[in-house]
């Protein structure tokens, strides 16, 4: 089982530790935020745009294709009601030397990315706590 932990470093900061990593999280100053490192949420969709992305680079090394004018987007639609994302749209931008024969398979290998797999197949989210008694 992987571990990761979580602290609270103060303001509204709170970091995660993982493997030699600190993954830093701040809050915008309009939500009681310094403002000093992205959002949790920011991080989920940089976690998704750049797991496709390495998915994308794979395919174009495998085929001695330069990835130096390639570029990606990653586009965000709310729902008004909810104010939730109601659709992510990943762009693979192309440049005009990109094999024609392989505009296909670029797409497939994306959407391999191990967390746009794990949004269609969500794993169960258990929250509990753990009372320290000292």
């Amino acid at each position: 089982m992987g571990t990761m932990e979580i602290d609270f470093p103060g303001g509204k900061r709170v970091d995660a530790y993982y493997k030699d990593f600190i993954i830093k999280t701040d809050q915008p100053e309009f939500d009681g935020g310094s403002n000093t490192a992205p959002t949790p949420f920011d991080l989920f969709l940089a976690s998704l745009g750049t797991c496709a992305g390495f998915y994308v680079l794979l395919f174009c090394e495998k085929r001695n294709i330069s990835t130096k004018e390639l570029k990606m987007k990653l586009l965000t639609e709310s729902n008004k009601e909810s104010g939730m994302i109601k659709k992510i749209k990943l762009e693979i931008h192309l440049p005009s030397t990109f094999p024609e024969k392989y505009k296909e398979a670029i797409i497939k290998s994306a959407e391999t990315c191990s967390v746009a797999r794990h949004m269609y197949n969500p794993p169960i989210l258990d929250i509990e706590t753990i009372l320290v008694r000292e």
